[in-house]
């Protein structure tokens, strides 16, 4: 399953939709709207009554990506499906890539579509954003101490093994934040998580929602994860985030 946020994405809905059922034409699609007012809970209902492999979830209001993304993978869970995605509504994510990242989850529990290893790249970004997003994904992966390169990258392909042994009910960070927790969390569980190259193109229409917030609450939170998993190790604790039974059978 497919999974798509929105809010106010009328525009870019049925685009890509249409790419994802032609890309990879058995998987499903559940549209997670945030009550958008500009109409797209309503584009996509239309969606679904012309295609039974899409699915809508209607939510009450604008609770953020990660919330959206943990409802969208409770429900998936729910209803049956093995394999979770995220993916973007504005086109930034190519749904034609899809067919790499599945065959790539055939030998882990996790597979980041990665614009910083060798092959990844951006089209249309200004230089600010790239520092943005570079520069978060280093800070994370040396506070937190993993060798992913891509921390913050949004386009991803669970096991559902995967979001069930990582305590996906304890997540409770948003935007670029919550894509750095749970790829930490699958790495402290033990799960083999790899990154493909993949290229990433900046939305032609609607806004952004990448605000000061999301990255002020995304570098606040991983000094906190790392200090403290640094003060635990020193102290002789054991990490909440820590799964011995997933490290034994697992490789990262």
């Amino acid at each position: 399953m497919v999974i798509i946020p929105t809010y106010n994405e009328a525009e870019n809905i049925r685009p890509i939709v249409t790419r994802v059922r032609e890309s990879v034409p058995d998987a499903h699609i559940l549209v997670a709207d945030d009550n958008s007012p500009d109409g797209t809970g309503k584009v996509a209902d239309e969606l679904a009554v012309e295609d039974d492999h899409v699915k809508v979830l209607h939510r009450k209001g604008k609770e953020g990506l990660g919330a959206a993304y943990l409802a969208g993978f409770r429900w998936g869970i729910e209803h049956g499906y093995g394999v979770l995605v995220e993916m973007d509504a504005d086109g930034s994510h190519q749904p034609e890539e899809l067919p790499r990242l599945l065959t790539a989850l055939k030998g882990a529990d996790l597979v980041i579509g990665s614009r910083w290893v060798p092959g990844g790249r951006i089209v249309n970004w200004p230089k600010s954003r790239e520092f943005i997003s570079r520069g978060g994904s280093t800070y994370s992966r040396l506070l937190l101490d993993v060798p992913i390169r891509d921390m913050t990258a949004g386009y991803r392909a669970f096991r559902k093994e995967t979001l069930e042994g990582i305590g996906m009910d304890e997540v409770a960070s948003q935007g670029y934040c919550f894509q750095i927790d749970l790829a930490w969390r699958a790495i402290k569980a033990g799960f083999h998580v790899i990154e493909v190259p993949v290229t990433f193109i900046e939305r032609e229409r609607g806004e952004s929602k990448m605000s000061r917030d999301i990255v002020t609450e995304a570098a606040w939170r991983v000094m906190s994860w790392g200090v403290g998993t640094r003060v635990n190790k020193v102290l002789g604790r054991k990490d909440s985030r820590d799964s011995k039974d997933s490290r034994d059978s697992k490789d990262f």
